[in-house]
């Protein structure tokens, strides 16, 4: 597999897909632009070398149809903000318009293209439209981990016809995950929350083989015992001590946020998915703050990821708690767990 630096750009058109797939206000304002600051380094790279950069994601679900309020007109913004320069959008990521965008922009500005999923031929993995959008650049760069899980056309598609490579957040991600699977210091302990238990069987299996225990939320560990589902290495499955009336969705309760803030606070290596509780309000985010607070001097490494959990680290000011934020949820679930994503198989990264 190549990465950024191993290839020649002057002069060239790169397109770069990245997941700017930020959390929006009601009123359509973006609430957190850590995704797209952390994609900042490689789009220096690429313009500072002289190329043309031409930028793809996608915002939301839309289903493949076009929806106003998951435009990229407010990531355009925001970019340009950033990047302190102007920002040419498409009104489309295919077709005659952004064909000619592509051709014409100069070294050193910046194209963004317009939403991939309003085209349901992105999801489908269909082969004309990922010849559409390699028409857009001489070099294609992935820089998108959060959807490396998904075999669609901007992440499977377009390295079939295009010179690839990874970019440096992508290896920042990787090289983030490999230091928790090669060589954890001990005590490790593992915190997964959300929801979806069937998701997050395999990476439960897996840290559990490296941890020396696993903090389980309550919506998980009510899953578990609901379903009768049995796990392996029991013996490092940590249960709620109270948890939460049936289909309600609190907070980990008093005993739950002691017991786990203990643990945390003995651990040398921390890696934690999905928050404790609807931490959306403020009353109900109580556990899962009180959590990550006790990640203290004793710990050496601490990863933290996923959506959810990226936007409630970031609510309450405590990313700098953590060594390496993961902008990948299950992307990230599937790599811990040992699964091949194809995203980087396209890329020839398990070659």
């Amino acid at each position: 597999m190549r990465w950024l630096p191993n290839l020649s750009l002057t002069g060239k058109r790169v397109l770069l897909r990245v997941d700017f797939n930020v959390p929006l206000k009601e009123n359509g304002d973006i609430a957190d632009g850590f995704r797209i600051a952390a994609v900042l380094p490689t789009m220096w790279h690429i313009l500072s070398a002289g190329a043309k950069l031409v930028v793809l994601s996608h915002l939301g679900d839309p289903e493949g149809k076009f929806q106003e309020k998951l435009t990229m007109r407010k990531v355009g913004e925001r970019l340009s903000e950033y990047l302190d320069s102007r920002i040419i959008r498409a009104l489309n990521c295919v077709g005659s318009e952004a064909e000619a965008l592509a051709g014409e922009i100069k070294e050193g500005e910046v194209l963004l293209l317009e939403n991939v999923r309003f085209h349901k031929e992105e999801e489908e993995d269909n082969e004309g439209f990922s010849k559409a959008l390699a028409r857009l650049g001489d070099l294609y760069v992935s820089d998108a981990f959060g959807v490396l899980h998904r075999e669609h056309a901007s992440v499977v598609g377009v390295p079939r016809f295009l010179p690839s490579a990874g970019g440096f957040l992508l290896k920042k991600e990787i090289e983030g995950l490999q230091k928790l699977l090669e060589d954890p210091k001990h005590p490790m302990v593992a915190i997964i929350g959300g929801r979806k238990i069937e998701s997050k069987l395999p990476v439960i299996d897996r840290i559990a083989e490296l941890a020396d225990e696993v903090l389980l939320g309550n919506l998980l560990a009510r899953e578990i015992t609901s379903k009768s589902i049995s796990l392996r290495h029991k013996g490092k499955i940590v249960f709620p001590p109270d948890g939460v009336p049936p289909g309600k969705e609190y907070d980990i309760g008093p005993k739950t946020t002691k017991l786990f803030s203990e643990k945390v606070k003995k651990a040398r290596t921390v890696f934690w998915s999905g928050p404790l509780g609807r931490y959306e309000e403020e009353k109900y985010a109580q556990g899962s703050r009180a959590v990550a607070k006790a990640i203290g001097k004793e710990t050496s490494y601490a990863v933290a990821g996923g959506g959810n959990l990226l936007d409630f680290l970031g609510r309450h000011g405590l990313r700098e708690k953590f060594d390496h934020i993961s902008t990948g949820g299950s992307s990230m679930l599937a790599f811990l767990a040992g699964e091949e994503l194809p995203g980087l198989k396209a890329l020839g990264y398990y070659d």
